[in-house]
């Protein structure tokens, strides 16, 4: 099959097959007869397609060794009524054809440089926009047309080295950010040429003999290295020694080669694969221990004394910083996966592969846009998903899809089938990497074929689109929080009294009620609450106090639609001065120590009870504790909660007020006769770690 399909492919370039997508003919004409005609001379044309989607399934065609009566038969005998409605043949028949050709033509070696290949995959991307024969009426090649987003996101997955389900949104926004949010052909060129050499990079890096390469059993391929270049070197930082050296990333560890003068010393292995604990964060650095520049990488795990920073200066920002991060980061989720789902063989080595290709993905960007994106995890499918809201779905289905696979593959071996379907590992073998291992290549069972279904969206599509639904909610959540914000102590203190307005409102109120300052509504209220403590109503009160929350809500929501938020308007206060401002934190850390003072006093005195420092004071407390044990012993619940909020409710009522006081002056002269235990400040010892 492989072979033939090389020899397919061949013989199309050899007699320029691919001319119309190459500009070779200028007339309509020209284009739909060459369009027209079959293997054999028969004219052939599909009236539901579009000029530029028969054009496609014409070059599928021949790639794929069938004719297009063939394939149109196929079509209709595998897909179900739902996909063969008249309103979605066009589309659906283009992706079966598409979608068999992109599962045979991946596994070429160098497909990535092939000018004819980048072509039709463009102008499947283009088709597929335009599917229907009234959607098109002419045909047009340009290399100036452009590709949605929808487009893009349904074809490119299918081909691994391009892009994956879970980060296709993310890398056109990035592809397209300076052209209009169209993604025109020149710069899908520049992309897969530099993800061409990027992977070619990665193959010259793991057998260079000047870049340490790590000998574990377990083959591991170096992904990234920095530090090489001597006007930005790598700084590590473990306790109060820095070290400037190389910085290695392969799929399984991180190394750090500390140099010498004319060399690097042993490595530094940092273990990612294991389940050490490890922490990887943005860490600020500067010179004698300031913590000045937001440019380093501290990681962390239970198998270090102590944690490592690693420092990528720079004259200005931190993209550098961002992208190690981002990609250290990609290599310990992708690990942990790994571990909670329990993936072996070759399930291992391909989502490895799709981790590995993020990276590479980025790499490639930087290529087309001369710099680093700077939402660099936003291109890498475990930092995605760690971020986005049921990003644990996503991993999910992709677990399942990954046994998807390996059933499939393990079928095909037993039935001896030939075709395959497009996989992550498979890839970058053909593309030249040190990605050794099985193929994962597999059987689509018709329709389906490799992450992607004609005509449908796969569970981890669908993973995808809902959590990508429930992030724009986020993010839209997150703007009017950002913008919500306000400097200044004194203006965020106005704007939470103006907030806590109902709720101070409600509680002056209750204040106001328990103090009896309106002796007849305080009376009322306390026969109320008594005679729903009587009746056993405490739960249904509550109950009803929380259907009243609810009613006044749904009333709200039904009276606020179609009407403007409501502005909370708060009244700023005066500006002050950086005196002025200086004086109000030191008297808000005066307040704040007096505060602890306070609670340590009281912490002290507890103390001093428990340790019996003052008897007469510890024996009152038992024969209190005592008192209230037999109280709750011998007395109903009910009528405990009673007595309870009586005691509490009528203290200030104007029978009770005078002894009330007397009592309360009582317990405050007995506190205040208790002595707290004492405290001993001893110096700490610190012994500094010189290296």
């Amino acid at each position: 099959m492989m072979d033939r399909t090389r020899s397919v492919i061949e013989g199309l370039v050899k007699e320029g097959s691919f001319k119309w997508v190459l500009g070779g003919k200028d007339s309509d004409s020209q284009v739909h007869e060459e369009m027209g005609r079959t293997g054999s001379g028969r004219r052939k044309w599909f009236l539901e397609l579009s000029p530029i989607a028969n054009s496609v399934v014409q070059q599928c065609s021949k790639l794929l060794n069938i004719p297009m009566d063939e394939l149109r038969h196929n079509f209709d005998s595998e897909a179900s009524d739902s996909i063969k409605h008249p309103l979605k043949f066009g589309r659906n028949f283009l992706e079966y054809c598409c979608f068999q050709v992109l599962a045979l033509v991946t596994q070429e070696n160098g497909h990535l440089s092939d000018k004819n290949f980048r072509w039709l995959t463009y102008d499947m991307m283009r088709a597929w926009e335009f599917p229907q024969a009234t959607s098109q009426p002419l045909l047009h090649v340009d290399s100036d047309n452009s590709v949605g987003k929808e487009a893009f996101c349904r074809i490119a997955p299918a081909i691994p080295a391009i892009a994956d389900v879970v980060t296709c949104h993310d890398l056109f926004d990035v592809l397209t950010s300076s052209i209009g949010g169209r993604l025109t052909f020149s710069t899908y060129e520049k992309y897969l040429g530099g993800l061409e050499r990027e992977i070619k990079a990665v193959k010259s890096q793991s057998e260079s003999s000047l870049i340490f390469t790590p000998r574990a059993a377990r083959k591991e391929r170096i992904i990234e290295v920095d530090g090489t270049v001597t006007t930005q070197p790598v700084l590590q930082h473990v306790g109060v020694s820095t070290w400037p050296g190389r910085l290695i990333l392969t799929d399984y560890a991180l190394y750090f080669e500390p140099l010498r003068v004319v060399s690097y010393d042993k490595a530094k292995k940092y273990d990612l694969s294991e389940d050490l604990k490890q922490v990887v964060k943005p860490e600020l650095t500067g010179p004698w221990g300031t913590r000045l520049f937001d440019k380093a990488v501290l990681y962390s795990s239970m198998s270090l004394p102590e944690p490592v920073i690693m420092e990528f200066p720079e004259l200005t920002g931190h993209l550098r910083r961002d992208y190690w991060l981002s990609i250290i980061r990609e290599i310990l989720y992708v690990h942990r996966f790994i571990r909670k789902f329990q993936i072996e063989g070759v399930g291992c080595d391909e989502i490895l592969s799709k981790a590995v290709l993020g990276i590479l993905r980025i790499r490639a960007i930087e290529d087309v846009l001369r710099s680093l994106p700077s939402n660099c995890e936003n291109l890498l499918m475990f930092n995605l998903s760690d971020q986005l809201p049921g990003g644990d779905l996503i991993l999910e289905e992709l677990a399942n899809s990954l046994v998807t696979q390996e059933s499939d593959r393990t079928s095909n071996k037993s039935t001896g089938s030939k075709m395959q379907s497009v996989s992550a590992l498979s890839t970058l073998s053909q593309l030249g990497s040190l990605f050794a291992g099985e193929s994962t290549a597999g059987h689509g069972t018709g329709l389906p074929i490799g992450e992607i279904v004609v005509g449908e969206m796969t569970s981890l599509e669908r993973a995808v689109a809902e959590s990508r639904s429930s992030y724009k909610k986020v993010e839209h959540a997150q703007a009017t929080v950002d913008g919500a914000k306000v400097e200044g102590i004194d203006t965020n203190l106005a704007v939470m009294k103006e907030l806590l307005f109902p709720v101070t409102e409600l509680g002056s109120r209750l204040l106001s009620i328990l103090s009896w300052d309106d002796p007849l509504k305080s009376a009322l209220f306390c026969i109320m609450v008594a005679y729903i403590i009587c009746r056993g109503w405490i739960l249904r009160a509550f109950s009803v106090l929380l259907l009243f929350i609810a009613i006044f809500l749904l009333l709200t929501r039904i009276f606020s639609q179609g009407r403007p938020v409501t502005e909370v308007k708060v009244v700023a206060p005066p500006p002050k001065n950086t005196m002025e401002q200086l004086l109000a934190v030191q008297n808000a850390i005066a307040q704040f120590e007096e505060f602890i003072q306070d609670g340590n006093v009281i912490l002290l005195k507890s103390r001093a009870v428990l340790l019996a420092i003052l008897p007469q004071a510890t024996d009152r407390v038992i024969i209190a504790l005592v008192g209230v044990a037999l109280f709750l012993v011998f007395v109903p619940v009910k009528l405990v909660v009673l007595l309870l909020f009586l005691e509490i409710f009528t203290r200030n009522s104007p029978p009770r007020k005078a002894s009330t006081e007397r009592w309360m002056r009582r317990l405050r002269e007995w506190w205040f006769s208790i002595p707290a235990a004492p405290v001993v400040l001893e110096k700490a010892t610190e012994e500094k770690k010189r290296k």
